[in-house]
């Protein structure tokens, strides 16, 4: 017998760590390689881990929301080496045996280890999941078991309130790790709710304090009137629908009108590396997704090469994935620039928290109508804020002002004649 170390993996390229969200094993369980056995939240993406080797698992170093660096040591396993494993050939078939009844008693274990994304979609949704055939290891309840339930209409529902608190505590008792808490922080008083902060809200809270400790924020905002390109997306939104299949969004045309402009200003396109500044080749533009209390930042890669229907499209697709919960890796790393599309919940002005570690990030807002002076004459316009935040290690004031006056006369003279869907 060995004994092996798993570690972290890296799970992306600019992925440096990764928080344990649910362990899909426990200690004495059989695997075999390639089977998952955690599943890990990153600032990019969640993802399980697979085992690296076939054997039992001997140890779990890290608990349950416990975030480790990549290559640190999550659990060790016991394997068998090639000598002993033609010394045992004989003892197979009682090896056989005592191996499928532990397999029996790990599947279990494994069908009441619900992830917080199944728990909260059986609680919205009031389903049994004592009652929910599970498709994974073991027979573990995944949340596309719960999909597939809700989509179907055939939900099983709770009938005994004591059962739902029996899943809920249990849950808690699996998953929950007890830290003390600091006299300085509020108490629930009779009636409150207190929601845990675990999975994507903690590896989104962890995000954000980086990047507010770390990163010396600025801001700057410009109004632009976009009634020109308001008049032709209308124009063309109904046969682009009926031709393409997807919405052809006004938040196609300022990612456009931003890839354009980063191609001109390459210094707004950088990442901050500790004793030096990383201009970036690629422009690939991350833009925030949001589903229910989860934020996901997938990417649009390589958008200035893409035109306004390529661009539209992407958008589309990767806004599909995130709220489906098929996003890849992949999808989600390589971002230089953040464009967010704030307007779309009717935000009019707002300060974005930049992305770690890229420059800056684009606050896109609400296109409303207003009264503005053109001419001398005052006139009903359509009009957008632009706000930017930018990392002042990176970037002045001078450089970010001509970036948005850019923009913004990109995005004045879009029309018919300026600019081509296709």
């Amino acid at each position: 017998m060995a004994i092996k170390e798993i570690t972290m993996p890296k799970l992306g390229e600019s992925v440096t760590e990764g928080t344990i969200n649910t362990w899909l094993v426990q200690v004495g369980d059989h695997v075999n390689k390639y089977d998952p056995i955690a599943e890990v939240m990153t600032d990019k993406v969640n993802a399980e881990v697979p085992s690296s080797f076939t054997g039992t698992i001997k140890q779990l170093i890290a608990n349950e929301g416990d975030t480790l660096k990549v290559g640190e040591l999550i659990c060790t396993i016991e394997v068998i080496d090639s000598e002993e494993m033609v010394a045992d050939t004989k003892l197979a078939d009682t090896k056989e045996e005592t191996l499928t009844n532990n397999k029996s008693q790990s599947g279990q274990s494994m069908k009441k280890r619900y992830s917080p994304a199944v728990l909260r979609l059986a609680q919205e949704h009031n389903i049994d999941l004592l009652q929910v055939e599970g498709s994974g290891r073991g027979g573990r309840i995944t949340r596309k078991d719960i999909e597939r339930i809700i989509a179907s209409g055939k939900i099983t529902q709770t009938t005994d309130s004591k059962r739902t608190q029996h899943v809920v505590e249990e849950t808690k008792a699996i998953s929950a790790i007890e830290k003390p808490t600091p006299s300085s922080l509020p108490d629930a008083q009779l009636g409150d709710k207190e929601i845990p902060v675990t999975g994507v809200r903690k590896v989104i809270a962890d995000n954000m304090v980086r990047s507010k400790t770390e990163i010396p924020h600025a801001w700057m905002t410009v109004e632009v009137d976009v009634t020109d390109l308001v008049n032709y997306r209308n124009e063309v939104k109904e046969s682009f629908k009926e031709k393409e299949g997807f919405n052809l969004t006004y938040f196609a045309f300022f990612v456009k009108a931003v890839a354009q402009a980063l191609k001109e200003f390459p210094q707004i396109n950088s990442m901050w590396a500790g004793d030096k500044i990383i201009q970036k080749k690629d422009i690939n533009l991350s833009i925030a997704v949001a589903k229910d209390n989860e934020l996901f930042v997938p990417v649009i890669k390589h958008a200035d090469d893409k035109s306004v229907k390529g661009i539209a499209k992407s958008i589309y697709e990767l806004a599909t994935k995130a709220r489906t919960g098929k996003l890849t890796p992949d999808d989600m790393q390589g971002g230089t620039f953040t464009v967010n599309n704030t307007g779309s919940f009717g935000s009019v002005q707002s300060m974005g928290v930049i992305n770690h570690p890229q420059a800056a990030i684009l606050q896109v807002e609400s296109i409303v109508e207003r009264p503005v002076v053109v001419d001398g004459m005052i006139a009903v316009r359509h009009m957008v804020n632009l706000c930017l935040s930018l990392d002042h290690r990176i970037l002045d004031g001078l450089v970010c002002g001509q970036f948005l006056a850019r923009i913004k006369e990109i995005l004045e003279n879009m029309n018919k004649d300026t600019i081509s869907i296709y």
